[in-house]
């Protein structure tokens, strides 16, 4: 997904002068080093292999996952699917029970005008090694009609498949069928208001509690509630550039956060409430602070930072963001 120009330099502003609260206190997260992945979209962390996280290209790359090792950054695997077609807009991942991995080929770069769109399922590799494995193909259509979105969750109990659209005004937490089918069309339907953000991409907790739906420069996270979704509280998100993607790790205690882009960084924020009470308070840091500074766009900067932001937007007519078309 590219971004105009204004968008790039308003973010190189705002990157340059925010201050996390704890940037230098330990855990930096990882930057994912494959040549390969530039358009980082979705994050998943793996059932299987500690430390490993799933990954993807948003679009023009083929039907390819990616297992990066957080270690190092490196890319230790590539799986290739096969059974399903070129992929159109790949923009979320996640993981199921029983290991199960699907894909969500759920964006629509042209606002809503595809009458359907995809989601692939394959079983999490149990070797890290290079291979192909052949992927279910799911045809997704909304009750509403076609729309946008880059959010896919899958709750880690019941295995139901969610989806949040994504709309400036906020959008919608969609329900599809308890069960999937691959043989005729799987009619997703809005169960609940989610978010007065554009959603990039939501994560469930490993418990099935919370849902956490993140945007470029902010998230929130709500109680589950069965999929009636309460708005617990908003979440501040380090400053990446392009953010894009959200996924807890295995255990629950911490959220890591994603951006697109060559050399893509990863960092971890603690979980919200009890699950991210359980880990240290100095994991990486946060563009929310501790109410020093002011909120620009869901983070934290220094009150000189505001200035240069809107004179940049000012001089580039920043508006709003923009998918490509």
């Amino acid at each position: 997904m590219r971004r105009s120009f204004a968008f790039l330099a308003a973010g190189f502003l705002v990157g340059a002068l925010a201050q996390p609260a704890a940037a230098a206190d330990g855990d930096e997260g990882f930057t994912i080093s494959d040549p390969r992945i530039t358009e980082s979209s979705g994050l998943a962390a793996s059932r299987l292999h500690p430390g490993i996280y799933w990954t993807h290209n948003d679009s023009d790359d083929g039907a390819f996952i990616y297992a990066v090792d957080s270690r190092t950054g490196k890319t230790v695997a590539t799986v290739t699917l096969t059974g399903v077609g070129r992929p159109r807009d790949v923009e979320a991942i996640s993981i199921g029970p029983g290991n199960q991995i699907y894909v969500g080929d759920i964006g629509d770069n042209l606002g809503g005008s595809w009458p359907y769109v995809w989601i692939y399922r394959l079983p999490e590799p149990k070797e890290l090694r290079d291979q192909t494995i052949r992927a279910t193909q799911y045809v997704v259509k909304y009750a509403d009609g076609p729309r946008n979105a880059e959010s896919l969750v899958v709750h880690p109990k019941t295995g139901r498949v969610y989806i949040v659209d994504k709309n400036e005004k906020g959008g919608h937490l969609y329900e599809g069928p308890a069960e999937l089918s691959s043989s005729g069309t799987n009619v997703f339907k809005p169960i609940a208001p989610v978010a007065d953000l554009e959603a990039t991409d939501a994560a469930l907790s490993p418990d099935g509690e919370q849902l956490v739906v993140r945007s470029y420069f902010g998230a929130i996270a709500y109680d589950w509630n069965g999929g009636k979704v309460k708005k617990l509280e908003r979440l501040g998100v380090p400053f990446l550039g392009q953010g894009e993607s959200v996924t807890y790790t295995d255990d629950g205690t911490t959220l890591m956060f994603g951006a697109e882009g060559s050399d893509s960084p990863v960092k971890p924020e603690d979980a919200p409430g009890d699950a991210g009470s359980k880990s240290p308070s100095s994991k990486g840091g946060s563009a929310s602070g501790d109410g020093t500074g002011t909120d620009v766009l869901g983070g934290k900067v220094k009150t000189g930072a505001i200035v240069l932001v809107v004179a940049a937007a000012a001089l580039f007519g920043l508006r709003r963001l923009f998918r490509r078309s």
